[in-house]
């Protein structure tokens, strides 16, 4: 009896451990996108372009791969599959390497303007405006490399040319075409900006590397119209000498989709979640929030050439 009452007291009930929680809850995920698109604009001019620029590279070696990991495959349903792997490869790059693109920033800055009361400004704007050329540079000089390289062989710019004419095939139904490249647009950035939750969501990479994979293959798949997508597979393709007009894929198919992805990215999933989670966020973020516009209207130069709210006379 004594033995097994030492027995007993010798291990006593330690209480029972569970593991650390590996995902972010979803009004973290909007905290996340306030501060990352605060930090996104108050980098340099010269930084955001390096940045976008890398992004844009990094999505045309998704188109790349997405060519390259179909050819010779008769099942469509096995090459809608490795289209999207390939693709993901390119995004991944994108999320992992904190470069700046023009589709995530459509889901990263409404949830900044809507939380912080910090309104469209001509900050803003330039930012979104470099992220846009800056990803076009960035997939132009991978097609431009990939030229000079001699690397591909025709075979490869033979299949190239059915996904870009899938890409382009709207462009041909006249003004219900371009619409409908707009309403492919909004799907395309409903889809990516799931990917950017679910890639935030995460705490690890092999989770972040997995939620972007869900999304981006039914994207991919589904032929949907990414702006940013479209310029990789259009970079590499128009430098090999492509029957393909500027005008018809700047004015009938990137506008469209472009329009398309802000909408998609920007309202159906960073304002909806940013309203939807709004009373969880944390008080201390949107503190944070308001105290940065503070600072800038103060470091804003009154018409006398000081800081406003200094005295004039001043010295």
């Amino acid at each position: 009896m004594n033995n097994k009452s030492e027995h007993k007291n010798a291990h006593p009930k330690t209480p029972q451990k569970y593991p650390e929680r590996q995902y972010y809850f979803p009004a973290q995920i909007v905290e996340t996108f306030i501060r990352k698109g605060k930090e996104s604009i108050q980098t340099t001019y010269l930084a955001q372009l390096i940045l976008s620029s890398l992004a844009g590279a990094f999505i045309a070696f998704g188109a790349l791969g997405s060519v390259l990991l179909t050819m010779d495959i008769e099942s469509a349903g096995i090459v809608n599959l490795m289209a999207g792997i390939g693709f993901m490869i390119g995004y991944a790059m994108v999320f992992l390497s904190g470069s700046i693109l023009f589709t995530e920033v459509n889901i990263l800055l409404p949830s900044y303007i809507m939380q912080s009361k910090f309104w469209i400004s001509k900050k803003l704007l330039s930012f979104w405006f470099i992220c846009y050329i800056g990803n076009f540079v960035g997939a132009l000089f991978v097609g431009f490399l990939l030229n000079l390289s001699g690397s591909l062989h025709d075979e490869f710019y033979d299949y190239l040319l059915t996904f870009v004419e899938k890409k382009m095939e709207f462009t041909h139904r006249g003004t219900w075409g371009w619409f409908q490249v707009l309403f492919s647009g909004i799907l395309a950035n409903w889809l990516i900006g799931a990917a950017a939750v679910l890639a935030t969501a995460a705490r690890d990479v092999v989770g972040k590397i997995l939620g972007i994979a869900l999304p981006v293959i039914i994207f991919e798949a589904g032929n949907f119209q990414h702006a940013v997508a479209n310029m990789g597979y259009f970079s590499i393709s128009v430098l090999e000498g492509f029957d393909i007009s500027w005008y018809k894929f700047i004015l009938l198919n990137l506008v469209p989709a472009s329009i398309g992805n802000l909408i998609g990215g920007g309202i159906l999933v960073s304002l909806l979640l940013s309203y939807a989670y709004k009373e969880e966020l944390d008080e201390g973020v949107l503190k944070e929030e308001e105290e940065a516009i503070e600072e800038m209207e103060n470091k804003k130069e009154a018409p006398n050439g000081k800081p406003a709210g200094e005295p004039a006379g001043h010295q």
